[in-house]
């Protein structure tokens, strides 16, 4: 955990998210700023800065962000329709929040490329 990381805080309950699923490695809460209908981000409980920084020792924590992820699509109705699972790596591809985050997108067709 990191004292100064704004998901971290969310993981130990010390500021509060809409969350959607959560597991023993992860926690799926949704978007403040939503960019479709439905915008979970999906996160570790481990504190890693970004998807840059993942390594072959985290492979087991990406399958659990991934499956996490199918839950969340699942809940959200979307799984059937299509959604997108978007990782942003550092400050040109609009990363503000440095810990790793897995963006669920969905309920709405949605263009390529983004933006």
């Amino acid at each position: 955990m990191s004292s100064d990381c704004v998901f971290c805080k969310i993981v130990t309950g010390d500021i509060p998210a809409d969350l959607v699923a959560q597991s023993d490695a992860a926690v799926a809460f949704h978007d403040l700023a939503p960019q479709a209908p439905v915008h979970v981000l999906v996160i570790p409980r481990e504190h890693v800065s970004s998807a840059d920084h993942l390594t072959t020792q985290n492979a087991a924590l990406v399958g659990e962000l991934v499956l996490l992820a199918q839950e969340v699509a699942e809940r959200e109705g979307v799984r059937e329709s299509g959604y997108r699972l978007v990782f942003n790596v550092g400050r040109d591809a609009q990363m503000s929040v440095p810990h790793v985050h897995l963006h669920v997108l969905g309920g709405r067709a949605l263009d390529w490329p983004p933006g």
